[in-house]
Parts: structure tokens; sequence; C-alpha cells
């Protein structure tokens, strides 16, 4: 049985490696590559499958999944910017298909072994990167 929560935060980024110097950076990202900030209002949708429990008829307790949610992304991203703000972008850009990885493998090590499936991360309301166990 599969189960999907979805979560909505915003945060910031610069579209930059900070390990690269500006033409790199310009080359791989375009001329605007570095010179702002960018705001996004994401929409994070997680789904986790797994047996439900014989005793509470549940795959996870949708309580502890939003909490999972909230300490590991919301306190983390919401309001931050990804390259000042968070260590995980230092070495990679923000881009939404590197930020769903980020969120992917957080998520992954905070829920029970094998329980997420898949992340849908949403930066823009006309597109989206999905995350599937398996096809990373």
């Amino acid at each position: 049985m599969r189960l999907t929560r979805r979560l909505d935060f915003c945060a910031s980024h610069r579209l930059e490696r900070s390990d690269w110097d500006p033409g790199r950076n310009r080359a791989a990202f375009g001329p605007e590559a570095g010179t702002g900030e960018f705001g996004h209002n994401y929409r994070l949708e997680v789904t986790v499958e797994g047996v439900p429990d014989s005793e509470t008829g549940m795959v996870i307790d949708l309580k502890r999944l939003k909490r999972v949610l909230v300490e590991e992304i919301e306190d983390r991203f919401d309001h931050r910017n990804l390259n000042d703000d968070t260590p995980f972008f230092r070495d990679r850009a923000p881009t939404p298909e590197q930020f769903a990885l980020v969120i992917f493998e957080l998520l992954e090590r905070a829920l029970p072994d094998g329980l997420l499936q898949q992340v849908r991360l949403s930066p823009a309301e006309d597109g989206f990167v999905d995350v599937i166990r398996g096809a990373r």
C-alpha cells in the first residue's frame, strides 16, 4: 500500500557552485549564474510504501511522518538560502534535481528501512523532479 504526504515550504538559492570560478559557472548554468538569488515556493510530495500494521492498520503513523518532514526538511530548508544556510550545496549546485536527491537521502535515513519510495519536488507549478527508489 502506498501513502503520500505533502509539505509546502519556501527557499532561495543562487545557481552556482562555490568551488567553480565565475566563467565555469556561466558556462554550465547560463549568463545569470551567481548573479542573483531566486526564491521558490516548493511543493514536496513524499510517498511511502509498505504493508499496513496488523494492529493499527497504518503503513506509518501520519503524525510520525509529519514530524520527520518537519524535522528533516522544513526546519532545515524553509525560508533559508540553500547556498548560504545549508551545507548540502557547497560542492554542487542547488538545482531541483540535486535538491530532490538531498531530500531523498535525508528522508531515507530518517524513516524505517525501505519505507520511502518516492520524493517529488516541484519548484514551480509547471514542473517537478521525481526521485524513485531503485531508479537513481
